[in-house]
């Protein structure tokens, strides 16, 4: 069998399922995560599903602008953004500015190594926009003011809508697609540098949303060992306050290992929360097909589907794992029940992955 056919058609095909038991979450709770999550989940599959089409019966110019359009552009930013409002009352929001200043900074210099040609003034324009909400984002977070969440939606859509544009107005030299000669898997060299520059603002900041956005998650959940301490009170000098800030991402991952022993224990002796566990396949599922993406991008696409598949497929666990999930087993959209199980008592919040308040 053909691996460039069968994983991009396990991928799509699980990313469906995917979606229709998220919109059945939102179908039920109104959540707006669950409905975003959904539209990342659909482009998750769309994008998959070029790829499963291109390798049975060969690409084309139109399937190839999908490809990229969706699957390299709209996945990883949509799924992220589905991250921010589940998490848009907590202080997430400096560590998404932190993400969207990562992305401008990381498209600016990439332009500066790679020379992308017909680039012209993107990697300034993206960078400057990703400045921009990234401070506004900032400010709104300190004062306590969840409408943070509505800026990324602002970029995360406006930046849609302007790649849309840019796709269906290029035009491509034959054969209209690009392909490596070696492994057979779509790249995106055919594009300008204007259009492949918006990957990286979209990816970095989708994947750093969805993956430490779940992390983050994990974390509230686990028993805490605090060995870096650091402080968002308000009313501290500015100065003192931008420290805590550049510490905070430190702090957390260093904290987040050092609490894993008593996480373990807590999950020997029964006393973890399932949503530790769903996050971390989450954030696993996550990192993955960023790893590989960027690789493809860079040239090396043999781990591309590979990556894919293996994301997809650990964000479902994690869904799975979640203890909401299993507490009524149905058919989507409907009430009937296929199976119930007792809810053990739990301050867990709705929906999976959810974070602290």
């Amino acid at each position: 069998m053909n691996p460039n056919v069968v994983l991009p058609f396990m991928s799509s095909a699980l990313s469906f399922l995917f979606a229709i038991l998220v919109a059945d979450q939102w179908v039920r709770r109104r959540q707006p995560y669950q409905l975003v999550w959904t539209i990342g989940l659909l482009w998750y599959g769309i994008s998959a599903g070029t790829e499963f089409l291109g390798g049975l019966l060969g690409w084309s110019e139109p399937l190839y602008r999908t490809w990229y359009l969706i699957g390299a552009i709209y996945v990883a930013g949509w799924l992220g953004l589905g991250t921010v409002y589940l998490l848009a009352k907590t202080r997430f929001g400096y560590a998404f500015a932190f993400s969207l200043l990562l992305a401008g900074l990381f498209t600016f210099l990439s332009q500066a190594k790679y020379n992308y040609a017909d680039s012209g003034a993107a990697p300034i324009l993206y960078f400057g926009v990703a400045l921009l909400a990234a401070l506004v984002i900032v400010v709104m977070t300190a004062r306590r003011d969840p409408r943070w969440s509505t800026v990324a939606t602002v970029v995360i859509v406006g930046g849609s809508l302007v790649g849309l544009v840019m796709m269906l107005t290029v035009q491509l030299p034959a054969p209209g697609y690009s392909v490596d000669p070696r492994t057979h898997i779509p790249t995106g060299e055919l594009l300008p540098g204007y259009i492949r520059l918006l990957t990286p603002f979209f990816n970095i900041t989708g994947a750093f949303a969805l993956g430490f956005g779940a992390l983050y998650s994990s974390y509230v959940f686990m028993p805490k060992t605090r060995v870096i301490r650091y402080s968002l009170r308000r009313d501290q000098g500015l100065p003192t306050l931008i420290g805590n800030l550049l510490l905070v991402p430190i702090a957390i991952v260093v904290n987040f290992v050092a609490s894993l022993p008593g996480a373990v224990a807590a999950l020997v002796a029964g006393r973890l929360s399932s949503r530790v566990a769903a996050t971390i396949l989450i954030a696993i599922g996550a990192i993955i097909p960023a790893i590989t993406s960027g690789a493809n991008r860079f040239g090396s696409t043999s781990a591309f589907f590979v990556g894919e598949f293996l994301g997809i497929l650990f964000i479902f666990l994690g869904f799975l794992v979640s203890i909401e999930v299993f507490s009524d087993v149905r058919l989507p959209f409907t009430r009937v029940v296929l199976a119930r199980r007792e809810r053990p008592a739990s301050n867990e919040a709705p929906g999976v992955g959810a974070g602290g308040r």
